[in-house]
């Protein structure tokens, strides 16, 4: 291979001055033969020295790889991902897309449209002070919008009706906390809206919840509806404002099984205003728990008592703990508050 490389390079050192010199680039065959002869003649009196063969080797593949992954920390990680991208394509690999934008559910809302805003004490003042005045007025246009919303919702619900609706919205509220206390996933999707449900199960899953209806103090009444658009112009959905006063226990309990809340025994007077929607283009919708308006004036909570651990004595690194010579201390029984 050694001596061929020569002879190319000899016989275009003759081809050189030819060209050089005005001659036609295409020789006869037999000037070149003459020329071939002349270089192969000088090469064998030239090179006496001895000439190994070069290695020769054929890579064998023993395993087909239809898919050879880029090296890892290159240069330019855009340019590597869409190589990457463009061999895996090429390969036949399927790259599943990837979607930077938040799913839309257009089965429910995202909140409550136009909230309702109770009176405060959920008391009616006179109508001869200011306060009460301006009151009576917001009533007045509050009013106004529900009844053009309960036409709107009685065109795609021939069934609603303002008095047997709000019976019909305490059993699904009944239900649906019933079915919280069971951790019945299933039966609880089917009675709250998808934006309600997470509000209603976060932090429940290490605890214990006993919840009983007791009775109605007062018959439940629709204060509030509101039919909202989303999405297009015709995609309706109705939202119902009821007002129930009724006596309820809850008692929670933490992992331990101690009292965190509540009592079991002791019944409270619970004054709500539930939301409750509907998709009304929708012909198997149905009427769910959407959520719960929670006045400015309400009272608060009571704080939750947390079970903590109290630390024992701090040993040195040499000492041993013998639990047959010293007696752990018992902390008096103390209502820890945050």
């Amino acid at each position: 291979m050694l001596g061929e490389a020569q002879k190319c390079i000899t016989y275009g050192q003759h081809l050189r001055p030819l060209q050089k010199s005005g001659h036609s680039y295409f020789l006869r065959f037999a000037e070149r033969r003459a020329v071939v002869k002349e270089v192969v003649k000088e090469n064998a009196e030239a090179s006496l020295e001895v000439r190994y063969p070069l290695p020769f080797v054929v890579p064998v593949r023993t395993k087909k790889r239809y898919f050879i992954p880029p090296a890892v920390g290159l240069k330019g990680k855009a340019a590597a991902s869409a190589d990457q991208e463009a061999k895996a394509r090429a390969a036949g690999v399927v790259l599943r897309q990837e979607y930077m934008e938040r799913a839309i559910n257009i089965a429910c809302t995202a909140g409550v449209f136009d909230p309702y805003i109770p009176p405060e004490g959920d008391a009616r003042l006179s109508s001869l002070s200011k306060e009460g005045l301006k009151q009576r007025t917001e009533q007045i246009k509050q009013g106004a919008a529900s009844q053009l919303a309960i036409r709107k919702i009685k065109d795609h619900d021939a069934e609603f009706t303002t008095k047997a609706f709000p019976v019909k919205a305490q059993e699904i509220f009944i239900e649906a906390h019933n079915a919280l206390t069971q951790f019945n996933k299933e039966k609880l999707h089917s009675l709250v809206t998808e934006r309600c449900y997470p509000e209603m199960v976060r932090g429940n899953r290490y605890k214990t919840l006993r919840w009983h209806f007791v009775e109605s103090l007062e018959p439940p009444k629709v204060v509030h509806a509101r039919c909202p658009d989303m999405v297009s112009k015709g995609n309706m959905y109705g939202q119902v404002t009821v007002r129930m006063h009724s006596r309820q226990t809850l008692a929670v309990y933490d992992r331990f099984g101690r009292l965190m809340m509540g009592s079991e025994e002791e019944p409270r007077d619970v004054l709500e205003y539930l939301v409750l929607e509907r998709h009304l283009i929708n012909p198997y919708g149905m009427w769910r728990l959407h959520g719960k308006i929670v006045p400015a004036w309400a009272p608060v909570k009571e704080p939750v008592v947390k079970t903590v651990m109290i630390p024992g004595p701090d040993l040195k690194p040499g000492e041993e703990f013998e639990e047959l010579n010293y007696d752990v201390p018992k902390p008096k029984a103390v209502q820890w508050h945050k």
